[in-house]
């Protein structure tokens, strides 16, 4: 097994298959190799296709022996969350109901990534049905966190997050609906972009609330993330909230240059109970920006303080109202978590549901005004330190919390508002990765993620490691 080939990132490895110095069969066997011995410690797959992925790779080696490179894709193997439907293969949803379910079509962002030659290892656990952030699963058991394996790998991409920390897979997709992308790429040290409403395709990804739903990258590095937006996004017409607006270039303009670069902070809510070690990796970060010539403003945005509850109102309805009929007819086949939360949801009135989406519109507009003043907001991703697999509560300052409602309290917003917003690693706390989230204007990724790439090469995580990495 070659350690240091599965420690590269997406781009590097790519690189190595585009030179000819690996093959896609070479790469893809050795990942399998190590699949076979990671998954037993993080539980990151719920699936692992070999025998199609080594045919993929000798496809691709046969195709780039031909000169027929496709891109950066071509040959690397990798995994995806498994509410991301491929065809004529099983896509559970993590779930008991759906164990068995097989679609008939790729989701838009599998052909996207299958016509740009990727291949793929299998389907990563996640919280049943999206609707979690622990990865605690009661169907195929709770993803481990690879820098320490009793806590929490964050959800609902908990084996998203899992995979590519432990380098089980070279980048990969996760779905966000109130920080599904960010919170477990916040507490596994990725970098992991949400982003702008629309501008990839859900086709064939399993809802869990249509109006909040992303789907985006989870990565090593913001050069992997930059890439895959690049091919996965763009307008498809069987996504009815898909946008028809071009594409950007989000890869040849990462340069991390931040000169004159205005950030926004608001700190009546984002920075209102932060754990410390984590809000001081953030605030060390922020003055690192400034050194690098960007200046910081403080923004107000009022309507925050009802963000949470019409967070909870919309995702809890919109969820409930796509799950009713199997909670008619065969409740007890759910988790007990998720069975709870679809109850709830049904308890919510039309006239709940209406009044958050008032909110949520002047929630909108005054997020569009404070980004006329500045370029991004940043923000941590998670107000904590990921705790313990099973612990319901958090530890912020000494004080016990509620794990659910802080985990979502400060990537909730970017949902209910379309807004594209990125975690990047900003240090460890604790032995434990923290992120940093950078928030930014309608289908600006290419600003956002270069805010990241600045971040990034601070090289903030030092020369650490996870505990389950090769």
């Amino acid at each position: 097994m070659d350690k240091d080939l599965l420690k590269k990132t997406m781009t590097e490895v790519a690189g190595l298959i585009k030179d000819k110095k690996v093959s896609p069969v070479e790469v893809t066997q050795n990942l399998l190799d190590y699949i076979d011995e990671s998954n037993k410690k993080t539980n990151a797959y719920i699936s692992v296709t070999a025998e199609s992925a080594l045919d993929s790779a000798r496809q691709a080696e046969k195709e780039i022996s031909a000169g027929n490179y496709k891109g950066v894709f071509h040959g690397v193997p990798l995994a995806l969350k498994d509410n991301i439907y491929f065809k004529n293969e099983v896509t559970t949803m993590a779930s008991k109901i759906h164990k068995d379910f097989v679609s008939e079509e790729d989701a838009t962002v599998t052909e996207r990534l299958r016509d740009a030659g990727a291949v793929f290892t299998g389907k990563l656990n996640m919280h049943e049905y999206a609707w979690g952030i622990d990865n605690n699963n009661p169907h195929f058991g709770a993803v481990h966190n690879p820098w320490n394996p009793d806590r929490v790998p964050g959800g609902s991409s908990g084996g998203s997050g899992a995979a590519v920390a432990s380098h089980s897979s070279y980048t990969t997709l996760g779905t966000d609906t109130a920080g599904s992308i960010r919170i477990p790429s916040s507490a596994c040290g990725l970098v992991g972009l949400k982003p702008t409403h629309g501008r990839v395709s859900k086709f064939g990804v399993f809802p869990l609330a249509w109006t909040l739903d992303h789907v985006g990258p989870m990565a090593k590095s913001v050069a992997d993330a930059a890439a895959m937006l690049a091919t996965i996004a763009g307008f498809d017409p069987r996504d009815p909230t898909c946008a028809n607006v071009p594409v950007g270039d989000y890869t040849s303009g990462l340069n991390g240059q931040v000169k004159g670069l205005k950030i926004g902070i608001n700190e009546e809510y984002f920075f209102k109970n932060v754990d410390g070690p984590v809000e001081k990796l953030i605030r060390e970060r922020i003055a690192d920006l400034e050194k690098q010539g960007a200046t910081v403003k403080k923004v107000s945005i009022p309507s925050l303080r009802n963000a949470e509850w019409v967070e909870l109102a919309t995702s809890l309805s919109e969820a409930s109202a796509i799950h009713h009929h199997d909670m008619q007819t065969r409740p007890e086949d759910f988790g007990a978590d998720i069975r709870f939360l679809f109850e709830l949801g049904e308890l919510f009135t039309a006239v709940d549901y209406l009044q958050a989406q008032q909110a949520r519109r002047q929630l909108k507009a005054e997020f569009d005004a404070a980004l006329q003043e500045v370029d991004v907001l940043i923000a941590p991703t998670l107000p904590f330190i990921p705790p313990n697999i099973g612990d319901d509560k958090v530890n912020i300052n000494g004080k016990q919390m509620d794990f659910i409602e802080n985990c979502i309290r400060f990537t909730g917003p970017s949902n209910l508002t379309g807004l594209p917003a990125m975690t990047v690693p900003a240090g460890l706390g604790d032995g434990m990765p923290v992120g940093l989230q950078i928030i930014g204007r309608a289908f600006d990724e290419a600003r956002v993620l270069n805010v990241g790439k600045a971040v990034e090469d601070m090289k903030p995580m030092g020369d650490k490691s996870p505990v389950l990495a090769p």
